[in-house]
C-alpha cells in the first residue's frame, strides 16, 4: 500500500525532545496525528494476529495473565538473541508500516501528522510530502529524560547512541523548529509553520483536481 491521498507531515525528534507537545499543540486546531509508538503497541494489543504471532513463536510465557503481551519478557529475550529479534522485527515492521498507511489515507483534516521518533531510521519519510524535525541539544535530551521519567543519563545516553546522530537528521528535515527555548515561542514558531503547511496541502489538493 502506498500513501496517495492526504498531505503528510513527518514530525520526529530524539527522545526528550519535546515533540509530542508540538504534536499535541498541532493536534488542537484539529490535525489529525498518527503516532508510530501507538500503532506499534495496537498491533500487537489482545486478540490481534500479532500477538497471536508471538505466543506462537515465543510460547505462552510469552504473555501475561490476562492474555496481554509481557513486553519485559520480549525485551529481555531478543536482547540476548539476534536471531529473535530478526524474527519480531521482520514480523511487526510490515504491520506496523501497513497499520500507519491506512490511518493516514483514513484521516480527515487539512493535513495529517505522522508521529514517529525512528521516522528517518525506519524509511517512513518516503510516505511523507515534508518533514520536521523537533530539535534540542543533547544535553537537554538528557536532563529532560532525566527528570521526565526516573532513568538515569547512562541510560538516556545509550537511547540517543542507538538512533540516528542529531546531525544526520538535522540534514535529513525539511523543516527544523529548535525546541531548546521556552514552550511558548517554540508554539508560536509552530503556529507559523502550521500555516505554512496549511498552504502547501491545498496545494497538493489543487494540483489533484
Amino acid at each position: 500500500m502506498l500513501k496517495t491521498n492526504n498531505w503528510i507531515l513527518g514530525v520526529t525528534g530524539g527522545i526528550g525532545s519535546g515533540k509530542t507537545a508540538i504534536t499535541k499543540h498541532l493536534q488542537q486546531k484539529g490535525i489529525v496525528v498518527v503516532d508510530a509508538d501507538v500503532v506499534a503497541r495496537e498491533v500487537v494489543a489482545l486478540g490481534s494476529t500479532g500477538l497471536q504471532a508471538i505466543a506462537d513463536e515465543f510460547g505462552s510465557a510469552i504473555l501475561q495473565p490476562d492474555g496481554n503481551l509481557d513486553r519485559a519478557k520480549l525485551r529481555a529475550i531478543i536482547f540476548a538473541n539476534g536471531d529473535k529479534k530478526q524474527w519480531l522485527n521482520e514480523l511487526l515492521h510490515p504491520l506496523i508500516r501497513n497499520e500507519i498507511l491506512t490511518q493516514l489515507n483514513a484521516a480527515q483534516s487539512d493535513y495529517v501528522v505522522l508521529a514517529a521518533p525512528l521516522l528517518f531510521e525506519n524509511g517512513l519519510e518516503r510516505y511523507c510530502d515534508a518533514t520536521l524535525l523537533v530539535d534540542v541539544a543533547v544535553d537537554t535530551q538528557i536532563a529532560r529524560t532525566t527528570s521526565r521519567d526516573s532513568v538515569d543519563a547512562a541510560q538516556v545516553k545509550r537511547i540517543i547512541e542507538s538512533q540516528l546522530p542529531r546531525s544526520d537528521k538535522q540534514a535529513k528535515a525539511d523543516y527544523i523548529l529548535d525546541n531548546d527555548r521556552p514552550l511558548l515561542e517554540s508554539l508560536h514558531e509552530t503556529d507559523r509553520l502550521h500555516n505554512a503547511f496549511l498552504t502547501l496541502a491545498q496545494e497538493k489538493v489543487r494540483l489533484n483536481n
